[in-house]
Formats: structure tokens, C-alpha cells, sequence
């Protein structure tokens, strides 16, 4: 075996409940996080030291008594369910290739599946929090998808009752992706001009809804998929146009949605699509993922 396949994963099972042994634990680096243990109080003005509470998730100022919630405001709040059991359920969509589902959330947990279920999409809503938002820059490819179950009929663009996804990848940068309804050309359009910065170069298909963004101060070019083009070198701009990455980002996607969830509706598709986007954005270590979720909440 080779060394690589031998080692221990990123951030194993041991480490996470070595780090995390009990609620009080998890609420203690949720304090930690967001205010520290020793800060301005505001109900008195003074910088003084926090003491967790025994009998609620709560700390108390030393100098007033003021009593500070660090779960408030978060995902946490008001919840019946562990902590521990929310920042494993964290700890899985972290360490996972693809993504994990409710019943599998069910599984681990010990919990019902509606629990699962909405833990799930609090988790996702996190990722999409967490990823922010920055305009894209330099090369920039755009491609759209259509994702939903199979069904007879027409099939690719305009194929009814799937959700259609637009993609922005930056090269060797972020990705970003939209739920839009159509893809006609001002819908289109308002999507490029939020997200990615003029003077760009942007790389699509020969989609004609793409038509505008010459005008709109990108240097565009096209890649002919219906002539069998996947790739060409653009003199005019010192450019190679091609979509290769965002396609292997739908790629992906599509098979951890059909090996994992099977079916995702258009109601919850942008939740989806921002815990994927995050992942792919993402690729440091699993514990930092982690951390960066847990200071997002």
C-alpha cells in the first residue's frame, strides 16, 4: 500500500470528538468564535472576562452579570438538537466528496428524518454564507445547465420541467453558479454584468443569448460545440476559449446529486448548488472547511 492511501484522513472521526466530547465543548468554541471569553461587555461598557453557565447556554459578564447567548443569531438557536450532534452533522458535509444526504444525516445522527432534513439545508444555507460573494475576473468561462430526473421529451436546452443553472468559472479562480429562469438574453446578461467585472475575457458556447457581452465591454469568444469545437485559440484576445471547466463542474455535480439525493426539486435547487459550489471552492483541509463554517454561523 502506498504511503499516501496509509495516512490518516484530514480531520478523522477520532479528532473530531476529541476536540468536541460534549455540548459544552461546542458551545464554548461557538464563544470562543464569535466573541472570545474576555471582551467590551455591552450592557456595561467594560472589557471583562465571560464565564460559561451551568445551567443554560449562556456566559456571564464578571463585572455586570450580563448574560451573553453565543448561539443567538445563529443556526443554533433555539434548537432541541445537541450540539455536538449539529457540528458532527457539520463534520460529514465537510469530510464528504460529494455531499450527504437525509437519510444518511438520519443514519449518523440518530435523529428522524425530518430533523435530518432540515439540519441539512440549515448546513447548506451556511455554505452558501460562507463561500461570499467577490466579482470575477481575468478569463472567465460561462455555461449553463439543465438539471432535473429523466423524462420523455425533448432533451438538453429547452427541455421542460428541469431547473436550468447558469455557471461562471474563473480561471484557475472561483466558481460561481445561478438558478435563473430562462435563458434568454437580458436574463443572461444581468447575470454576466453582476458577477463578472468589465474587461474580462469570457469564454461561452455559441449560445446566441451570449451575443451581448462584446457590447457590454467583455472580450468575448466561442467555442462551436454543434460543429464539434471544444477548444481554440483566440489571436485577438492572446486567449484559448473553451468551457471545459465549468462543464466538469456540472459534471460532478450531476453524479453526486443522482448517487446521493437522487432528485433535488427546483424549490431547493440554489441550496444545492451552494454547498456543491463551496466544496469546489474550497480546498483546503477538511478542518479548515470546518472552522470556516462554524465562524460563518
Amino acid at each position: 500500500m502506498a504511503d499516501s492511501d496509509s495516512k490518516s484522513p484530514e480531520f478523522s472521526v477520532r479528532e473530531f470528538f476529541q476536540r468536541f466530547p460534549t455540548d459544552k465543548a461546542c458551545l464554548d468554541n461557538i464563544m470562543d468564535v464569535r466573541y472570545g471569553r474576555r471582551h467590551v461587555c455591552r450592557k456595561c461598557g467594560k472589557e471583562a472576562t465571560f464565564h460559561r453557565m451551568s445551567d443554560r447556554r449562556a456566559f456571564a459578564c464578571a463585572a455586570c452579570g450580563d448574560h451573553l447567548y453565543p448561539t443567538a443569531g445563529t443556526i443554533f438557536e433555539d434548537t432541541r438538537t445537541p450540539l455536538q450532534m449539529w457540528f458532527y452533522a457539520i463534520y460529514l458535509f465537510c469530510t464528504t466528496r460529494h455531499s450527504v444526504s437525509g437519510k444518511e444525516l438520519q443514519r449518523q445522527l440518530g435523529v428522524t428524518y425530518k430533523t435530518a432534513w432540515r439540519i441539512g439545508q440549515k448546513i447548506r444555507d451556511l455554505m452558501a454564507k460562507a463561500d461570499g460573494f467577490e466579482v470575477l475576473r481575468g478569463h472567465v468561462e460561462l455555461d449553463e445547465t439543465y438539471v432535473g430526473g429523466r423524462r420523455p421529451g425533448k432533451r438538453g436546452r429547452g427541455a421542460a420541467g428541469k431547473t436550468i443553472v447558469m455557471g461562471l468559472k474563473e480561471r484557475d479562480g472561483a466558481m460561481r453558479t445561478v438558478v435563473t429562469p430562462n435563458v434568454k438574453k437580458e436574463m443572461l446578461r444581468g447575470v454576466v454584468k453582476d458577477a463578472v467585472a468589465r474587461g474580462a475575457t469570457v469564454s461561452t458556447d455559441e449560445l446566441i443569448s451570449y451575443g451581448l457581452l462584446e457590447g457590454d465591454g467583455y472580450q468575448h469568444g466561442t467555442v462551436k460545440h454543434g460543429a464539434k469545437e471544444w477548444s481554440h485559440y483566440d489571436w485577438r484576445h492572446n486567449a484559448t476559449h473553451h468551457t471545459n471547466n465549468v462543464e466538469n463542474f456540472w459534471r460532478l455535480f450531476k453524479r453526486s446529486i443522482a448517487s446521493t439525493h437522487v432528485h433535488v426539486s427546483q424549490q431547493h435547487m440554489e441550496r444545492y448548488m451552494g454547498e456543491f459550489t463551496f466544496r469546489s471552492n474550497r480546498r483546503q483541509m477538511q478542518n479548515a472547511m470546518f472552522d470556516l463554517l462554524i465562524g460563518a454561523v
